[in-house]
């Protein structure tokens, strides 16, 4: 190998032990943009053992670093000004500052950042690190920025091989019930630190453990019905015994995409009762707003608390945490891109 070789070897290398990961896991981001690339179907990519992956998820990865520069030339924003997530969940958390409100930034992983070993001829097959470094140093700025980021993904890869089953489901683009009690549970921990958690009045709730079969929405259930079983924490309060309503006065709202609707809303959501706003009340004690969106939560979700706020001026009075919860795959594969949004009246 000549020196000029040599020098563009240990260039790609310095990139990428830049963001404190391998240089060989580089092929993990070519393999994804290989994959999609090769793979007809426009949503699923077919893993091992009846496991599917999403494929805008595989796309947003083989995209790396993102925000900045980067976002004009990976973004699929309708409009290049829109491209760059940064600005608009900073400026999402310095309008909620003003008003007294906590930002709590919650971002999914990617199910193939977590099992990378489930996608037929993956480079990865120890997912005992993490790939997604270049979200952590994503995180890393929004939290110099002053955004309270909970990163899961640690959590989640330490959990993968959990007894009560996957982090993810199998067959859906969704994470599992599992990764829906791990999250709350880092979220109670955060919000449980607030001096005005304790006065607020609790209820009594209690959890019952169950499974379903379901057959999720990246499969052909006409031409190949994949069955999968989900384990499930059901959240009843004990007076009615029925899963707890979200409660537009709770000084607690979770903002987001689907993530925050499967297992909560029933339906084409499987269960109800069992997501992560049910998981949340049974940490805290008490119910959650939510404001679920299906599709993108990157910028709908914002738009839908800004009308709830335009319509009862007094919506926001008492709130002290907005949760926002989407997955990653938005950073890059949202059409409507990443708006600045005000959060009421007078916020614009």
């Amino acid at each position: 190998m000549n020196n000029s070789a040599l020098a563009f070897v240990f260039a790609i290398l310095g990139g990428f032990a830049a963001y404190g990961q391998p240089a060989v896991d580089a092929a993990f981001f070519d393999y994804c943009a290989q994959t999609v690339r090769t793979t007809v179907d426009p949503r699923t990519v077919r893993g091992l053992d009846d496991w599917f992956f999403f494929k805008p998820e595989l796309a947003h990865l083989s995209k790396k670093a993102f925000w900045g520069n980067n976002s004009r030339t990976v973004s699929a924003s309708k409009k290049a000004e829109w491209a760059d997530p940064l600005p608009a969940v900073v400026d999402f958390n310095e309008r909620l500052n003003k008003r007294g409100i906590e930002l709590i930034f919650i971002p999914v992983p990617a199910k193939a950042a977590v099992y990378p070993d489930m996608l037929k001829g993956s480079p990865v097959t120890n997912a005992a690190n993490r790939l997604d470094y270049f979200h952590a140093e994503f995180y890393k700025l929004l939290r110099s920025k002053g955004v309270n980021v909970v990163d899961i993904a640690p959590l989640l890869l330490a959990h993968r091989n959990d007894k009560r089953g996957p982090v993810y489901c199998a067959t859906d683009t969704h994470w599992s019930g599992s990764a829906c009690e791990l999250a709350a549970d880092a979220l109670a921990k955060e919000i449980k630190k607030e001096n005005w958690y304790t006065s607020v009045s609790k209820l009594s709730l209690s959890a019952e453990r169950k499974s379903i079969s379901i057959s999720g929405d990246l499969v052909d259930k006409k031409s190949s019905p994949v069955k999968e079983k989900i384990n499930l924490r059901r959240i009843v309060d004990k007076k009615t015994g029925s899963p707890v309503s979200p409660r537009d006065s709770s000084p607690v709202v979770l903002l987001g995409d689907s993530h925050t609707l499967v297992f909560h809303a029933g339906g084409d959501m499987y269960a109800e009762g069992a997501g992560l706003a049910d998981q949340l009340a049974y940490e805290l004690g008490f119910p959650v707003d939510l404001i679920g969106v299906r599709g993108s939560g990157s910028t709908a979700s914002r738009v839908n608390l800004y009308r709830k706020s335009k319509a009862d001026p007094n919506y926001l009075s008492g709130k002290k945490v907005v949760i926002w919860c989407l997955s990653v795959r938005e950073f890059t594969e949202s059409a409507e891109g990443w708006r600045s949004v005000p959060i009421g009246p007078g916020n614009e």
